[in-house]
């Protein structure tokens, strides 16, 4: 049998993804002869790509919308994925198993920073990302958790994750800026308007903005200023992606690469 050696990362826009040359790093860096190429695909093209993906092809990345649009194609899942309503990672072994590596990313990137533990989050937008987001702080301890919506009916489906996870969760309109968590965490796209926060929010709570385009985001300068502690979004897309090549290499996201640590820094200077 031929080996399955083509990968790629699927959504509409997909030419600015820095998913390909994260991936292609990491596979010479495993000196694995594997392709990685970004393909423009939407929600309604999605089942026909997939039906048409042969035996050479070994997985897929995806981004919103199809986290979920991928969900009644799958014929095996991770139970992240149920938990959190979405699969980011296509492996096409036995059939079409789907993954969730946002949580990991999540964790993976707080620990980078020395975080491990959180009492408190506030959670900005109410996509599928805030969903992965949520089941993240609540594995780091969180139990309390607002969501600041635009809409907030629209992330209304959030209040049954967080009963699901026992934890309080409220959702209040995105204008809204109270209290002090241990972390904020932006899910909004790059350039999107987001509210202010007091300068001694900014000074304690950690920040992760996962966008990463424009960096440094305005809420990223406004916690410098304030010399608070900020994650930038391109260490979430770097973390995820390294749950990701688990999977492909190993079927597993939890068994670490080999020489995992180099593999990592290649990836990293790929897109520094």
């Amino acid at each position: 049998m031929a080996e399955r050696t083509r990968l790629a990362v699927l959504g509409s826009p997909i030419a600015h993804s820095k998913s390909p040359a994260i991936h292609r790093a990491a596979y010479a860096a495993l000196g694995v002869d594997w392709t990685y190429e970004a393909v423009d695909i939407t929600g309604e093209q999605l089942a026909e790509f997939v039906s048409d993906c042969d035996a050479s092809w070994r997985g897929l990345s995806l981004t919103m919308p199809l986290k979920r649009d991928i969900l009644p194609l799958l014929t095996a899942r991770d139970p992240l994925v149920d938990k959190v309503g979405g699969a980011n990672t296509v492996l096409f072994d036995d059939g079409v198993r789907g993954f969730n590596t946002d949580v990991y990313g999540v964790i993976r990137s707080f620990a980078d920073v020395g975080v491990t533990s959180l009492h408190s989050a506030q959670v900005l937008g109410a996509g599928a990302t805030a969903a992965s987001v949520i089941v993240a702080v609540a594995e780091m301890g969180a139990r309390q958790v607002l969501v600041s919506a635009r809409t907030p009916a629209k992330a209304e489906y959030l209040l049954e994750l967080g009963a699901r996870l026992g934890i309080s969760l409220s959702v209040a309109p995105l204008a809204e800026s109270s209290g002090m968590p241990d972390a904020i965490v932006s899910t909004l796209p790059g350039g999107s308007k987001v509210p202010s926060f007091a300068e001694a929010t900014r000074a304690s709570a950690v920040l992760f903005d996962v966008a990463y385009d424009p960096w440094p985001s305005e809420l990223a300068k406004a916690w410098d200023a304030a010399g608070g502690t900020v994650i930038p979004g391109i260490e979430l897309l770097i973390n995820q992606a390294v749950g990701q090549i688990r999977i492909f290499l190993n079927g597993d996201a939890t068994v670490p690469l080999p020489n995992e640590t180099a593999v990592v820094a290649a990836m990293r200077a790929a897109v520094s």
